[in-house]
């Protein structure tokens, strides 16, 4: 923090609105903090890294009790101690999430969604980052097919 009055609180906001809440808090004059991690999500056959909030519905915000007019925010904010947010950013640029399946060739594997939903296979390998080759029995033969890699888990 950069006042010697300011602690860190965490306030809640309305669902999926952490953004809009850190721009009205900043625009009054708080300091916040929304942590967040990158995550893959699928939509319409397109795979895409967004940043979604690691405690959805929640953010901290630099109080100064004494000095701030912090009734503005409707959530009542719990203190939170600072060695928390310091730990959370520290670690924030660190942390990378590995999006490689962890199978090796010949573990059996599940299809979980699309039109191979539900069927049992065998993990081939990867084709490029987001693809891998999974061989499945079908028809009474194994074939390969090619699925997202996170369309599949361990069976």
């Amino acid at each position: 923090m950069t006042d010697a009055g300011e602690r860190w609180y965490v306030v809640q906001s309305q669902p999926n609105a952490e953004l809009k809440a850190m721009e009205h808090l900043n625009r009054q004059g708080f300091a916040t903090y929304l942590p967040r991690y990158v995550k893959r999500r699928r939509h319409a056959r397109r795979v895409e890294h967004v940043p979604v909030p690691l405690f959805p519905r929640y953010l901290f915000v630099g109080i100064d009790m004494t000095t701030q007019r912090w009734r503005s925010i409707v959530s009542a904010p719990q203190a939170v101690p600072d060695q928390i947010v310091a730990s959370l950013r520290a670690c924030e640029d660190g942390v990378r999430l590995d999006l490689r399946p962890s199978f090796h060739s010949g573990d059996k594997i599940r299809v979980l969604d699309g039109a191979l939903a539900g069927c049992f296979g065998l993990y081939e390998g990867m084709k490029d980052s987001e693809r891998v080759a999974v061989l499945l029995d079908l028809l009474g033969r194994k074939v390969r097919v090619i699925v997202d890699a996170e369309s599949i888990e361990a069976a």
